[in-house]
């Protein structure tokens, strides 16, 4: 995908906007004038940024009152249903199978975006040239995005109504709440003069019904996974992207990590949570730990049923990837660890603390560099200390005292 970005989009953002100069001054008069009812958000590989997207989806709805749609990749729909601000019948997805599905795919969605007489166009996408194309040939006038102008950035040429310069000081979650600010300017300047203070990023909690809960507890059940009198639940998420292996805690660590918990918290039972791929990892941190409150789950439960799921813990330790993110819909405690990327952009937004080994060379991934490296030993992961993270969780179990089993808890729910 970053080669034919590259090769591919930039020869057509160049051609595109040579295009687009020459009908800018009828484009952007037929944009301003036209009302927003209908607003795409493009967003297409990130998980994680599904839910940071999700206070500009609906600050926009709030501004305008515009009904907001999704353009994904299709492996990303489930992650969009996380925060479920934009309904299943409202998702535009792409697949990814191969070159000549994926070409049909967006042939498929241009045609049905037309017909879904859409307003305005939000691009969430970091620099991605062929989305900026995209973007351009849905016919949509008024169209905000990223610009790199003198800044941070990678060419992808003029083809926004409404361009905005990233701020790589700010964090994501504003940088959006910015593009929806800049979709309603008048004048388009490479940023809204806003005090960042008016851009803190809220998390919708999601609500949950008693047959969701009931479903997820059930299911634990029968995995060897609920609690009983007042043992809490640990969540580990062990794994990280396959797009980017530097994110990932060495798994000695996570096995120390879980002895360690295991030990000092007689009241914890830990649930190794993940993806039905994730599970080799999974099951041999697993055997590793060899305790029966060491539970491996991956791959037993839908990326959909996570808010449930969540709701039944005590706290989460991950590493800087999705199921980071998606706790911010809930009331879970989560410790992230960073390396590769920063937190002063990826915090995640819910109850989160931020563990980095702060060395010289980190982050090495950015908005300028298509989120590549070239490192092979992510010493910014290895030097997070078992002791700082096992500190860290113990500071969060101690602040929140046992209580009743969270599946006794819900006894008979949805009965």
């Amino acid at each position: 995908m970053r080669r034919m970005d590259r090769w591919l989009g930039v020869p057509l953002c160049a051609a595109l906007s040579g295009m687009r100069r020459a009908a800018r001054a009828r484009w952007r008069t037929r944009a301003q004038e036209q009302a927003v009812r209908r607003v795409l958000f493009v967003q297409l590989a990130e998980s994680g940024s599904m839910v940071l997207a999700d206070p500009a989806m609906r600050a926009l709805a709030a501004r305008s009152g515009a009904q907001a749609y999704c353009l994904t990749f299709a492996h990303n729909r489930d992650s969009l249903a996380i925060a479920g601000t934009v309904p299943p019948e409202r998702v535009f997805v792409i697949r990814t199978g191969s070159l000549r599905v994926l070409a049909a795919d967006a042939w498929r969605f241009l045609r049905d975006v037309r017909r879904a007489r859409i307003d305005a166009l939000v691009d969430l996408e970091l620099f991605s040239r062929l989305t900026a194309a995209l973007c351009l040939l849905t016919g949509v006038r008024r169209r905000a995005g990223f610009h790199r102008f003198e800044g941070v950035g990678l060419y992808r040429g003029d083809l926004y109504t409404h361009p905005l310069a990233f701020n790589p000081q700010l964090h994501m979650a504003q940088n959006y709440l910015m593009l929806v600010e800049a979709l309603f300017a008048e004048d388009v300047p490479p940023a809204p003069r806003l005090p960042a203070a008016m851009l803190v990023p809220r998390v919708r909690r999601r609500e949950l019904d008693a047959g969701e809960l009931a479903a997820v507890r059930d299911r634990l059940a029968r995995l060897g996974g609920c609690p009983g009198g007042d043992e809490r639940i640990v969540f580990v998420n062990a794994n990280a992207s396959a797009m980017l292996p530097q994110r990932r805690w060495p798994q000695a660590h996570f096995v120390a990590l879980v002895r360690a918990t295991l030990a000092r918290h007689a009241e914890v039972r830990v649930l190794l949570i993940g993806a039905e791929d994730d599970r080799a990892t999974t099951a041999a941190i697993a055997a590793e730990v060899g305790d029966v409150r060491c539970v491996d789950i991956a791959g037993h439960f839908a990326l959909g049923e996570l808010p449930a799921l969540f709701t039944l813990g005590a706290a989460l330790v991950s590493n800087d990837s999705g199921p980071a993110h998606f706790a911010a819909v809930t009331a879970l405690p989560v410790i992230a660890l960073f390396g590769p990327e920063t937190p002063v952009l990826f915090r995640p937004l819910g109850d989160a603390t931020v563990i980095s080994a702060g060395l010289a060379c980190s982050p090495c991934v950015n908005a300028g560099n298509q989120r590549r490296t070239r490192c092979t030993d992510n010493q910014c992961m290895q030097r997070i200390s078992v002791a700082e993270v096992f500190g860290a969780l113990c500071r969060v179990l101690d602040a929140r005292p046992a209580r009743l089993s969270p599946c006794d808890d819900l006894a008979g729910v949805g009965a």
